[in-house]
């Protein structure tokens, strides 16, 4: 068993196989998920695991060269706009309907137990070279 890092093996096995470019999603529990990308599911209850935990653990495992999120989170929920803007420099925001349309892109789909609306953020994949 691994000592540390992400514990999860449908997670840990699913961003091992991610490679440059690649899109996945972390998203609240509401975020619809449409039939395509690889899921995991890691909603307990409400609020468990929460949205910054699950993103800061894949921030720690990943590279990630771009990442984008719903323009109404600045409103909606500033809390969770403020984390995004502090953990991802050059965020970039388009509309929710665009993030929806961009999880049917996506490689992997990282479902969380928040339930704070527009808790979604798309990242890009990078290279550690």
């Amino acid at each position: 068993m691994k000592r540390s890092g992400i514990l999860n093996r449908h997670l840990a096995g699913a961003l091992a196989e991610l490679g440059h470019g690649d899109e996945l999603l972390v998203c609240d529990a509401g975020m619809p998920i449409p039939a395509g990308p690889r899921v995991v599911d890691l909603a307990f209850r409400a609020g468990v695991p929460s949205f910054a935990e699950v993103l800061d653990g894949l921030l720690a495992e990943l590279v990630v060269e771009g990442a984008t999120a719903a323009e109404e989170v600045r409103t909606a929920a500033p809390a969770t706009a403020g984390l995004l803007a502090e953990r991802l420099p050059g965020l970039v925001y388009v509309s929710h309907e665009e993030l929806k349309a961009r999880t049917a892109r996506a490689r992997l789909v990282v479902r969380t137990g928040e339930a704070t609306p527009y808790a979604n953020v798309s990242l890009r994949c990078g290279v550690f070279f």
